[in-house]
């Protein structure tokens, strides 16, 4: 086994678009060697052709190594890996699988995790997701120490920013920026054994669990609000949807109406999930509590999203159609 080089090596754990912005810090920190570790290619899209992970493009990009571990745990290929990589520093950010213990205890600085939340609040697997979902107005990012259990490591630095009425993808936009620049300002501190550690308070900790497809489809017996709140959670994936005549459509941006949806109703008291008004290109939906929501964009099977006026001009909803 080769000598550690003077020049630490930092091994960069990453998979989607969130974590790509990190990976420039690394690279452009001449803190040390970056190399880096990703997810192997997946079927992506409606041909299902195997993709690089956004983290690989990304990478290539930048010239730097490439290493994609079917396993972190069965066989030889990640025990390889590290042993040829020696890293100093490992860095994780939406890689999307669990480190092993002996991994934790590898590098001599560390692991370290770059957290879409204000932890102790949604440790998990999607934070971004469950605080649009709850209507937080307030959510950010925390850089912390990795340890065992999940996302239960010492805080290093957290910084909060409003995401009020913001989609999923505006928050995970916004989140990977901010993300960034606090690996930016505390890796040096990390790589000096300056930075700060502070434990996190578990009586206060809530949780983020994966987020399944089929929790995109809308129920129209909520309220407005939540209903609203849901379409944002789920835009732009999974995909927020419901079901009109059969046929699968995709709700990519609702409001809470301020509509009465009883009196708009042909029978005076509309049923959750029933077109109140699809006049002056507006599609209006009853939902709980006698409420409603306006459907703002909106996309059949095959087409492309648009807004419901335009949407209007090309499909025929009757009031009284119910979307399921």
């Amino acid at each position: 086994m080769s000598e550690r080089s003077e020049t630490p090596n930092i091994m960069y754990m990453g998979t989607p678009e969130f974590a790509v912005p990190a990976l420039d810090v690394l690279h452009g920190s001449n803190l040390g060697s970056v190399f880096v570790v990703t997810r192997p290619d997946r079927p992506r899209g409606r041909g299902h052709r195997l993709a690089p992970s956004p983290v690989k493009t990304r990478a290539g990009e930048l010239g730097l190594p490439v290493f994609e571990p079917e396993s972190l745990r069965i066989g030889e290929e990640w025990k390889t890996i590290l042993a040829q990589t020696r890293p100093d520093l490992i860095v994780v950010c939406a890689y999307g699988k669990i480190l092993p213990k002996g991994t934790l205890e590898t590098p001599r600085f560390g692991c370290i995790n770059i957290h879409a939340s204000l932890l102790p609040k949604y440790r998990g697997a999607a934070p971004i997701h469950r605080a649009v979902e709850s209507g937080d107005g307030r959510s950010g990012v925390s850089l912390m120490y990795m340890s065992e259990g999940m996302d239960e490591g010492d805080v290093i630095a957290s910084r909060a920013v409003s995401i009020e009425g913001m989609s999923s993808g505006e928050v995970t936009e916004v989140l990977a920026k901010l993300g960034a620049d606090m690996l930016s300002d505390e890796l040096p501190a990390v790589m000096n054994g300056a930075a700060r550690r502070e434990p996190q308070d578990d009586a206060e900790a809530t949780y983020a669990p994966p987020v399944r497809r089929e929790e995109g489809r809308i129920d129209f017996s909520r309220t407005p609000f939540e209903i609203e709140r849901k379409v944002l959670a789920m835009t732009p994936s999974p995909g927020a949807y419901a079901f009109l005549g059969g046929e699968k459509i995709k709700l990519w941006e609702v409001r809470a109406s301020e509509c009465a949806a009883h009196a708009l109703s042909k029978r005076g008291v509309a049923r959750p999930g029933e077109v109140v008004r699809t006049d002056g290109g507006v599609i209006e939906v009853a939902a709980g509590l006698s409420g409603a929501v306006e459907i703002m964009k909106i996309q059949s099977p095959g087409g492309k999203p648009m807004a419901a006026a335009d949407w209007l001009r090309g499909h025929s909803v009757e009031r009284g159609a119910m979307f399921e």
